[in-house]
């Protein structure tokens, strides 16, 4: 019933750039927060920055003054644009949306497949 796509993933060298798409779809009635999480080999999944209805940002300390996160309510889709990228970056990336479906009373949380997000040194 509802669906969050991503896009964007990929390979890139140490310095560059990429920008991650997630678009959200389905019965939803309302968007509360839009964020992305990431999760590397052997860790645990972390916040990495999350838009709130209100306008509100947070990040990560690690990626604070690199990565840039917007959304777009109209389309129903956040955007991470993740510049300066460092090895210890790469990870598979989440879209996280918390929302409420036009059947259901209640908030809650959603994820999408994950992108895979490397960079090389």
């Amino acid at each position: 019933q509802v669906q969050l796509v991503e896009s964007g993933g990929g390979l890139v060298q140490a310095g560059g750039s990429l920008r991650l798409s997630c678009a959200a779809s389905g019965s939803i009635f309302s968007i509360n927060s839009m964020g992305w999480y990431r999760q590397a080999p052997g860790k645990q999944r972390e916040l990495v920055a999350v838009s709130t209805s209100l306008g509100s940002t947070n990040y990560a300390d690690s990626v604070k003054g690199r990565f840039t996160i917007s959304r777009d309510d109209a389309k129903r889709t956040v955007y991470l644009q993740m510049n300066s990228l460092k090895p210890e970056d790469t990870a598979v990336y989440y879209c996280n949306a918390f929302l409420k479906r036009f059947t259901v009373s209640t908030y809650s949380a959603y994820w999408g497949q994950g992108t895979q997000v490397t960079v090389s040194s």
